[in-house]
């Protein structure tokens, strides 16, 4: 089974996710803007097509 997929129970309140995610989205945003996240998820995509690749 794709563990993506697999809903996990949480004892963590839907408006506290939330928060955090509203608190961390900017950081990421930016960081996957910058240089060094272009490169670095260039990267990551290229080896998640090798891995399709070879399965």
């Amino acid at each position: 089974m794709d563990k993506r997929k697999e809903k996990v129970p949480s004892h963590i309140p839907q408006r506290e996710i939330e928060a955090l995610a509203r608190r961390l989205f900017p950081a990421i945003q930016e960081y996957f803007e910058s240089e060094q996240g272009q490169k670095e998820f260039q990267e990551w995509k290229e080896q998640k097509e090798k891995e399709i690749k070879s399965e």
